[in-house]
């Protein structure tokens, strides 16, 4: 047994570096259907932030940066790698407390076509006048919502966003409500805030949440779509490794999980 896990943890270093560069893909177990119930891997709901603080310039930058993002080769490999259990998607703009507006409805990403017909919707989509505040907790609670609807093995909410909620439920509340168990939230923060706010630090203190739970940066509208190919990426392989030393014997073992 020794051996064995001197072999595995020899892996480590390599096997995060193939993972890295998009050339280490690891098969789902084959009863995680079975375990669950379901046959999609992933549901993924994605928040755009069209508060007062986004232009119309910026706003087009986001709908079609979003729409690039999930056309990167990269991230088409990502979401057609395992076509039996695919992911789902959902997408949503959101402002004010009252402001959510579903762009796309969940739709499940079977293949190229499916994946270049969201991206065509986005791209078309027009902005509509809406509460120009900042509702990320009532956003955070519409992705939820969406999220209820799905049983994949992981569901995951995206939010992007430019600024701190400033009205609504406050998303350090609203994380711990009972609906959010078994969901992780991510964050693209666009920016880095302003001299009362490190955006980052509130999104890493006040809003993600769950396993493998993570912060993007964009800085500014024009990195938006590069920010949201590696979060996608990083969402979509959505695999954890992690290193425990077992019985305290300094041996140390690699356990993969989806």
């Amino acid at each position: 047994m020794k051996h064995a896990r001197g072999v595995v943890t020899r892996c480590v270093a390599v096997c995060g570096f193939l993972f890295a560069a998009g050339l280490f893909w690891i098969t789902p177990p084959a009863d995680a259907s079975a375990q669950t119930g379901a046959d999609c891997r992933q549901a993924l709901a994605l928040g755009l932030d069209v508060s007062g603080s986004v232009d119309a310039g910026e706003y087009r930058l986001q709908m079609n940066g979003l729409a690039a993002a999930l056309e990167h080769e990269d991230v088409l490999r990502a979401i057609l790698s395992f076509p039996k259990t695919p992911v789902q998607v959902s997408i949503f703009e959101w402002s004010g407390p009252r402001h959510q507006r579903l762009l796309q409805d969940w739709v499940s990403l079977t293949d190229r076509a499916a994946v270049l017909g969201v991206a065509n919707r986005l791209r078309a989509t027009l902005r509509i006048q809406a509460d120009p505040s900042t509702g990320l907790g009532a956003a955070m609670i519409f992705g939820q919502r969406l999220l209820s609807q799905q049983n994949c093995w992981v569901r995951t909410l995206d939010i992007s966003g430019d600024g701190p909620a400033n009205t609504g439920p406050r998303p350090q509340d609203v994380r711990h409500l009972a609906g959010f168990d078994g969901i992780t939230i991510n964050g693209l923060v666009i920016g880095a805030g302003d001299a009362k706010s490190d955006l980052v630090a509130y999104y890493k203190e006040l809003v993600i949440h769950g396993r493998g739970r993570f912060v993007e940066q964009a800085f500014g509208f024009q990195d938006y779509e590069e920010a949201m190919v590696r979060k996608l990426l990083r969402e979509l392989q959505g695999m954890i490794v992690s290193q425990v030393e077992p019985d305290g014997s300094g041996d140390t073992t690699t356990v993969i999980r989806q």
